[in-house]
């Protein structure tokens, strides 16, 4: 499916100033608010997604230039765009593991790149796991204590994930003599090849238990389900992702994994978030907005009692300093942006229309 023009999906042109585009994201993500009456998550990504692109200045000069395809995006027809594209950014500054396994593809690239030579294996390490907390947004902009329950291997509680029987110890590894590895002969294309394995007993640890664990039969880890409680801090944002060291699967006889939190924030229905700043919108009458007014604005902190000078023109911003989201490695908070939007009366009685032509001095016309 073609994608739309950005410029088009925020409604404005292409010499747009970034203040142009920061108003026109601002009233179209309000409008398509997912939780708002009427409105629309698909409108919503998609004006968040405008957005992103052309409030960055060089991504938006390299949309102008290539079109989709500058910023990573498809314009739904072939072309030469990154054929890793979507494999954690392959080719764009970040680290990316394939691991082909045990006697997969690793094994017939070692047979031709590295036959006859010791593998280099690091001591075992249970699986990552991955798991995702949704937060309110007021919980993503204090931070909160969480819950998470687990239900994946944990160290068997008989043997502590030794995979020995309590009162036993371990001995050398008859089958490898404590190396870790066998070697084995294989054919191929090229003829026959040494090739060094992970030894099929000890597996790589050149000991086995002189007796297994009688509660877990030597795997050193049985399944159960456990209760995590993790501090998300302050600050933290839609799409983060949380890293607990040693917190994933465990694997007998060695570390654990890792755990990873994906942050997942709901929408909130009056505020908006961009980094550090929270947006909102106040509508004030015209009267109120011409001779000046007092209102009460609602933030993270509770009520907030504001002045808005004589004269404020609709699309006025102001500025609560201190009253946004917490920075993540300081106690600093950023500001609360509160735009005024001026409301014009579409019904007014006779009386009314009378007084505002009485104020309209441009109704007095020089005829020459």
């Amino acid at each position: 499916m073609t994608k739309r023009d950005y410029y088009e999906v925020l409604g404005i042109g292409k010499n747009a100033s970034a203040d142009e585009i920061k108003k026109a994201f601002r009233k179209l993500a309000v409008k398509y608010h997912p939780d708002k009456d009427g409105g629309d998550e698909v409108k919503f990504k998609e004006v968040n997604e405008a957005y992103e692109v052309l409030k960055d200045q060089q991504k938006r000069q390299r949309y102008d230039q290539f079109g989709h395809a500058g910023v990573g995006g498809s314009s739904g027809g072939g072309g030469g765009g990154n054929p890793f594209e979507g494999f954690g950014g392959f080719g764009g500054g970040q680290n990316v593991h394939f691991d082909f396994g045990d006697g997969g593809l690793g094994d017939i690239f070692s047979q031709f790149f590295g036959a006859g030579q010791q593998q280099s294996r690091g001591p075992r390490r249970g699986r990552d796991v991955e798991t995702t907390v949704n937060l309110t947004f007021e919980e993503a902009v204090f931070g909160v204590e969480h819950d998470l329950h687990l239900d994946m291997e944990f160290e068997c509680e008989h043997c502590n994930g030794s995979t020995v029987e309590p009162g036993h110890s371990m001995k050398t590894c008859s089958t490898c003599q404590g190396s870790g590895q066998q070697m084995k002969v294989v054919n191929t294309v090229f003829g026959q090849i040494q090739q060094a394995t992970t030894c099929s007993d000890c597996k790589g640890r050149g000991q086995v238990p002189e007796k297994v664990c009688s509660v877990c039969r030597g795997k050193g880890t049985a399944r159960r389900k456990e209760k995590l409680t993790i501090k998300i801090p302050a600050g933290v944002d839609d799409g983060a992702t949380i890293r607990l060291q040693e917190h994933g699967e465990a694997v007998g006889a060695g570390a654990r994994g890792d755990l990873y939190v994906n942050i997942r924030v709901k929408a909130h229905k009056k505020f908006t978030r961009e980094s550090d700043i929270i947006l909102s919108e106040e509508h004030i009458d015209m009267v109120d907005a011409a001779l000046g007014v007092e209102i009460d604005v609602e933030t993270v902190d509770g009520m907030i009692r504001m002045k808005v000078p004589a004269g404020t023109q609709s699309g006025t911003d102001f500025k609560l300093s201190g009253h946004g989201v917490p920075h993540l490695r300081s106690q600093a908070r950023g500001p609360h942006i509160v735009t005024i939007i001026v409301d014009t009366p579409t019904k007014l009685s006779k009386q009314q229309k009378d007084l505002l032509l009485q104020f309209d001095s441009k109704k007095k016309r020089i005829i020459f």
